[in-house]
């Protein structure tokens, strides 16, 4: 993961990642689509970043470019080790050669960014000149909004009425990591555990409560499942807090990333069928 100015992590950053990363341990990544200049389309321009611009004039946002990584020899390899080499290293190459022109024009404007390569794409902060440049170019495909309304839900609102056997909606980051595409072949996480290590979790949040190592469906065994390593001061969570408590929501955000998901609408997460456990191990995401 490359970068130069540190910036807030996008829906889709490390946790997507490492998520992805452990259902394409279990199956065959799926075949992305690559972009087509013979067929150019503006890129989607999220009317948020349209609501900071005209507030601030400047706004936060996330750059999804059109063209995605080739991973259908993926499909031939038996060996899971290699499968996972194979797929690490394209990805990184793709996003190395494609996202080249774009971080050589946010250098020119001395602005600074951050790539992410299992996505393929840059997060960055400007202005309306710089939205309207990005979007007209023909390698990019969505300029998407980097704002609290777009992570994960913080307050602990009752669950939806469930209306269908399957959740009816899918965050857009999750399609955009092909995610739906791995679960169609059978794979959402099952047997994994994924460790989260961050301002903490809300372990009570509805679309991550049933996924918590620590909780049968009617009691909690925090042993082991849960540390905290932050032993003085800390922000609305008390030193050593005895069960899973998040100092910021960033935590509860990352962890909703990797497998959030409350059966009833509220699918967020890349790997619903995994289990998560975690770790306390910064104060107020500082």
């Amino acid at each position: 993961m490359s970068r130069r100015k540190m910036g807030r992590m996008p829906r889709i950053g490390l946790g997507a990642a490492l998520a992805l990363a452990a259902l394409i341990a279990g199956a065959a990544p799926v075949l992305a689509t690559r972009g087509s200049a013979e067929h150019f389309t503006p890129a989607t321009v999220d009317g948020k970043i349209l609501d900071q611009l005209a507030a601030n004039g400047k706004a936060s946002f996330v750059i999804y470019l059109k063209d995605q990584a080739d991973l259908s020899a993926a499909y031939g390899m038996k060996n899971q080790d290699a499968r996972g080499w194979y797929v690490y290293k394209t990805l990184k190459a793709e996003a190395a050669r494609t996202q080249a022109p774009i971080k050589a024009l946010l250098a020119s404007r001395g602005i600074g960014y951050r790539s992410f390569w299992v996505a393929n794409v840059i997060m960055a902060t400007g202005d309306r000149s710089l939205v309207d440049t990005l979007a007209a170019r023909s390698d990019v495909q969505t300029l998407e909004a980097s704002t609290k309304s777009n992570w994960l839900a913080q307050a602990d609102a009752p669950a939806p009425k469930k209306v269908a056997d399957s959740p009816g909606a899918i965050e857009p980051g999750i399609n955009q990591v092909h995610a739906p595409g791995v679960w169609a072949l059978g794979h959402t996480g099952e047997g994994i555990v994924i460790a989260n290590q961050d301002t903490g979790i809300r372990w009570t949040h509805n679309a991550l409560k049933p996924h918590y190592r620590g909780w049968n469906g009617s009691s909690a065994n925090h042993n082991y499942n849960w540390h905290d390593s932050i032993h003085s001061g800390g922000g609305i969570c008390s030193p050593n807090h005895m069960e899973p408590c998040d100092d910021h929501s960033h935590g509860t955000h990352t962890t909703g990333t990797t497998s959030g998901d409350d059966g009833a609408g509220n699918q967020v997460g890349v790997a619903p069928g995994a289990k998560w456990i975690g770790c306390r191990n910064m104060d107020s995401n500082v």
